[in-house]
């Protein structure tokens, strides 16, 4: 198991509820296929930049319903986009949900295009609001629990999961030339890039994880309380999801901090770990 907003998606999930598992796998084909646009092959910026905008398009298309006359006006070898843009204007009007989620997750796609680096803290959360926090927004729609309290702690949920991710792949994302962990975190605790390249173990850089790590845990733990209100498998579902994400904080500490050499990740026995501390949340 990785910690990805992607990943968590529970797309095929036997927790979901039957008549919500079409419309979830609909938005994360959308999600995903976006999210290769500015990560997977070897494509030049300006093309993931192209494809991107082609997306953020046909979702003003299906703003102003004019989706049909623009999937007819596709190329004849774009049935994969005809197709996807059709069941995802389908999901959107039958399901009510805010668009403005999806045109989130492509301002935050776009980004990473183009942003390598994160000068503070808030930066990157704001980075977080558009490309994780849009995925519990749009679930809570799908369950219609989407009130204000629950906006709010799924938002905690999401960005701790998506920092997660970063804390948990910070080697992988270096040899993309990207450094999540904020600047002005690397400066307070003596961490040069240098010294990430060449995979230095130092006491700076356990101190600067183990600053990182503690506050997202506790950003996770903010937001847990919206697993104990939603309902039945639903709710098991996200508790189960929460502490798979604490786990992985839990894998970075035993192995002192060395996301360089190992990446942190789920095995049979942490699965067992975390269905007993989801029973006992």
């Amino acid at each position: 198991m990785s910690i990805n907003h992607y990943e968590n998606f529970p797309v095929a999930s036997i927790l979901l509820p039957r008549s919500l598992r079409q419309p979830v796998s609909h938005i994360y084909r959308f999600a995903r296929t976006a999210d290769d646009f500015a990560d997977e092959g070897q494509a030049s910026a300006e093309e993931r930049l192209a494809a991107l905008a082609r997306y953020s398009e046909a979702l003003q298309k299906i703003e102003s319903d004019e989706l049909e006359d623009w999937l007819d006006h596709l190329p004849p070898d774009s049935e994969d986009l005809r197709k996807l843009f059709f069941n995802l204007n389908r999901t959107i009007k039958q399901h009510q949900l805010g668009i403005v989620h999806l045109h989130d997750l492509l301002s935050a796609f776009s980004q990473d295009v183009v942003q390598t680096r994160y000068p503070d803290y808030d930066s990157l959360l704001d980075y977080c609001r558009r490309s994780a926090n849009p995925v519990g927004r749009l679930m809570l729609e799908l369950y219609r629990a989407n009130s204000s309290e629950n906006i709010q702690q799924a938002d905690q949920i999401c960005t701790a999961l998506q920092l997660i991710n970063f804390w948990q792949d910070v080697a992988i994302d270096l040899a993309k030339n990207r450094i999540y962990l904020p600047q002005e975190s690397l400066r307070n605790f003596d961490v040069t890039e240098t010294s990430l390249v060449l995979k230095q173990l130092s006491p700076q850089w356990k101190k600067l994880m183990r600053f990182e790590i503690e506050r997202t845990r506790a950003m996770m733990h903010s937001g847990q309380s919206l697993a104990l209100r939603l309902p039945g498998r639903v709710g098991f579902e996200l508790r189960l999801v929460i502490q798979g994400g604490l786990r992985i904080l839990e894998k970075i500490e035993q192995v002192e901090y060395d996301v360089f050499q190992r990446r942190p990740q789920i095995g049979k026995f942490d699965w067992l770990l975390m269905l007993k501390r989801t029973i006992l949340m």
